[in-house]
């Protein structure tokens, strides 16, 4: 088994996060979504408020200004003329009665329109009313306090002979306290509203994040080699989204790490044999001082060399291939062009075998979705087996979407055709001829079932093999 480094545990990884400085480190997700959404809320609730409270003061400010024009009315009411002309008909206690008010202190006045004085206090003025209105609401300043006033101005009667106006003014305690009030009575509930949501809030946060807590000490407690799939919790869809991710991820992780153990180990065992044969040949070819040994020596070093070479080149293929579950990417690829440069590849390897290497078909412009590095994996193997194990003539045809390599040779039982996908495995003429290390057919298994075509293998006519990759998906 190989290690990949170091050996790090569940509980020292915990140890290094707990080690890091508290500066560095990002607000928990529970502050910042509570952040997120009491901030935004307690804002518009504030506002809201407020706006309750202008409406609130201005309908107050209404019924204390509608009570000031009664008492103006009140008082009028009592103004008639005298002996000495316009007097006001009540006694100091009489208007107090009128003007009474338990906490604000109301101060009179009636003036004739010259402004001089018939009953009330000197000096109390206020603004006149304008545009034809018989009263006017205004604040002023007097003997040092601001004031809320009205002033009412009656026209000549029959009874009287003369215009007059009436002034009421008071202290604004009254409206003060009820602003007060209502400021308290709008802020303090949502106040205690908005305390008891945040703590909901926190608390049904903190129970559905706790799957995401769950997930991250099982992460934390896991060996660096365990690849198996956590649990997931099905609380949410995005919790069930991310651990769906992680285990999806771990499975690729796995597929990657077995290929590589799959690979080094085939290394391994098939080149221990290949290199021990090429060393014995060194060492005997050494040991003599006849050149003609030492060539014969050289040349089948060489054939060693050459299958260790080959061989090589086919694991890493099937490498590849493990790695290619993932990170496949299909192109529009001209299957045409493509077998008629891999057979004009293998011509010069076939001349030399004495083998009709040919093709038929590639007139036609085919293309399909796949990945050109495999479909030139698929037709090099299957080339180079047909050279290897077939007969004399090797054709390579396109029909359509299917692509086809046919030999005269023996062929290959119906029994055995499924035994041979498999790696390491050969057929009677391999094992006899020696050259083969039983991984063409299955790298070629691999690459179909990586660009989802269809691998069959069939009796050729009269006598030989055809195998044959369909390509389904057509650009």
């Amino acid at each position: 088994m190989i290690d990949a480094g170091p050996r790090v545990n569940g509980q020292q990884q915990q140890t290094i996060a707990e080690s890091q400085p508290a500066a560095v480190r990002a607000p928990s997700l529970t502050q910042r979504v509570l952040r997120n959404v009491l901030v935004p809320l307690a804002l518009t609730w504030m506002v809201g408020a407020v706006i309750a409270l202008v409406i609130a003061n201005y309908f107050s400010e209404q019924a204390f200004d509608r009570g000031m024009l009664d008492d103006a009315y009140a008082l009028s009411a009592n103004v008639q003329a005298g002996e000495r002309g316009i007097e006001l008909m009540l006694t100091p206690r009489e208007v107090a009665t009128v003007l009474f008010d338990q906490v604000d202190k109301v101060y009179f006045a009636v003036q004739r329109l010259d402004g001089s004085l018939i009953s009330g206090q000197a000096g109390l003025q206020a603004p006149l009313p304008v545009d034809g209105s018989r009263y006017r609401f205004s604040d002023v300043n007097y003997e040092g306090s601001t004031l809320r006033a009205v002033v009412l101005e009656h026209d000549a009667e029959p009874d009287i002979s003369m215009p007059y106006r009436v002034i009421i003014a008071q202290t604004t305690l009254s409206r003060a306290a009820l602003v007060r009030q209502l400021l308290g009575y709008a802020l303090a509930p949502q106040i205690v509203l908005l305390i008891l949501l945040a703590i909901w809030l926190w608390y049904g946060i903190r129970s559905d994040l706790r799957p995401l807590g769950d997930l991250q000490r099982a992460l934390d407690r896991r060996d660096v080699r365990d690849l198996s799939p956590v649990a997931v919790a099905q609380t949410s869809r995005e919790i069930q989204r991310l651990g769906n991710a992680v285990n999806s991820l771990f499975e690729r992780l796995g597929n990657s790490v077995q290929a590589q153990r799959e690979f080094v180990g085939n290394v391994a065992h098939e080149l221990r044999t290949p290199l021990a044969g090429i060393r014995a040949l060194a060492e005997y070819g050494l040991a003599q001082q006849d050149t003609h040994v030492w060539r014969e020596q050289l040349e089948r070093v060489s054939e060693r060399q050459a299958r260790a070479s080959h061989l090589i080149d086919q694991l890493l293929a099937l490498a590849l291939a493990e790695e290619a579950r993932t990170e496949l990417k299909r192109v529009p690829v001209r299957l045409d062009v493509l077998a008629e440069q891999t057979v004009l590849r293998h011509l010069g390897r076939a001349d030399a075998r004495g083998v009709d290497l040919g093709a038929r078909g590639l007139d036609d412009v085919v293309v399909v979705q796949a990945n050109e590095a495999l479909v030139e994996g698929i037709l090099d193997n299957l080339i180079d087996n047909a050279l290897r194990y077939g007969g004399r003539t090797i054709t390579v045809e396109l029909a359509g979407h299917t692509l086809s390599v046919i030999d005269d040779g023996p062929g290959i039982p119906l029994e055995a055709q499924r035994a041979l996908m498999q790696r390491w495995a050969q057929g009677p003429a391999g094992e006899k001829l020696g050259q083969g290390s039983g991984l063409g057919l299955s790298i070629v298994s691999r690459y179909a079932e990586l660009l989802g075509a269809e691998l069959r293998l069939e009796a050729a006519e009269p006598t030989g093999l055809r195998v044959s990759v369909a390509f389904g998906e057509v650009a």
